[in-house]
């Protein structure tokens, strides 16, 4: 169903929730605090506004919404959103040799940084999703972290593109 900002702004903060909260990887609080600073003027400022609650949070609560996504390719119960992202790319559909990579890459990462692996599949193929995890276990923690916030943004924008008209 597609809602319109006239829509989301007149809503009162359960309504409100109840749509975006699992744009930000079923962490509703990002929305609940969002709704706070209505009325927006289109999906960007409501997007700014979204992901300025994420920067305003602390440091172990950004870590709690990272931790909130799926390793990449696997085969675990996720939200209805990454599930259709991961599908995107051909995630669901990965021979034995590129889920045991993906398994590979998801372990040496997890046990680097910390946390899953984010990337916004939507702008990606699986080679160069592979590329990225490459890449990026080269970065140091803070790096990382920065890096991880920045994707999360991007896959909220277009989770927001696909609920909002």
């Amino acid at each position: 169903m597609s809602y319109s900002i006239t829509e989301l702004n007149q809503s009162n903060q359960d309504a409100f929730v109840a749509v975006l909260g699992s744009v930000f990887e079923n962490t509703p609080s990002i929305a609940a605090q969002a709704w706070e600073q209505r009325p927006f003027a289109d999906v960007n400022d409501l997007h700014q506004k979204m992901v300025a609650v994420v920067q305003k949070l602390s440091t172990a609560d950004q870590l709690a919404l990272i931790c909130a996504h799926p390793d990449l390719g696997s085969r675990v119960k996720m939200a209805e959103a990454s599930v259709k992202e991961q599908a995107g790319v051909g995630l669901d559909r990965l021979s034995p040799d590129e889920y045991e990579r993906f398994q590979q890459l998801n372990q040496s990462y997890r046990e680097k940084f910390g946390f899953p692996f984010i990337i916004a599949v939507k702008n990606h193929t699986r080679e160069s999703i592979l590329a990225a995890f490459e890449q990026r276990l080269l970065n140091a923690q803070f790096v990382e972290l920065q890096q991880a916030l920045a994707e999360i943004a991007a896959i909220s924008r277009f989770r927001l593109l696909d609920l909002i008209g």
